[in-house]
């Protein structure tokens, strides 16, 4: 019966621990982030349309879904900088149209708004770099092969 009970105990902890670290396993780590570039606290992106929409997800909130946790991290180098937006919603998200129109005013990114985003499910990952950004291909890699 004890045997049981640890046994149902450690698997919950698990599953608990896993969902709460839904984001963390999607984010890059030191080890993976070119030499080049630096992480910074500060809020980086190429169009203010992403940065925006990270801070002022609770306007959207009503059409968008609830969300459950977001998270950024921001990287530069000597020629590019940038962010990674990564957004846990509590359903799945449906609502690409209104993001494409939101980050790039169409439905394709441009130059001037050269942001890329993933949904897989209620994840929503936007990279906010230029189109040749060294960070922005090692993160799709690695959240495109977590993602599958």
């Amino acid at each position: 019966m004890k045997l049981g009970l640890t046994i149902l105990f450690l698997t919950t902890l698990t599953y608990y621990s896993t969902l709460g670290q839904g984001l963390d396993k999607l984010k890059l780590t030191d080890g993976e982030v070119p030499e080049k570039y630096k992480s910074t606290d500060k809020m980086l992106y190429k169009s203010i349309q992403a940065g925006t929409f990270y801070e002022q997800t609770d306007l959207y909130e009503s059409f968008i879904g609830k969300i459950k946790n977001k998270e950024f991290q921001s990287y530069e180098s000597k020629d590019d900088k940038g962010a990674i937006y990564y957004y846990e919603f509590e359903k799945e998200f449906t609502q690409e149209g209104f993001l494409e129109g939101l980050i790039w005013g169409g439905k394709k990114p441009t130059k001037a708004h050269p942001e890329e985003y993933l949904v897989k499910d209620n994840i929503l990952i936007i990279w906010s770099f230029g189109h040749k950004s060294e960070t922005k291909k090692i993160s799709k890699d690695k959240i495109v092969g977590l993602l599958k």
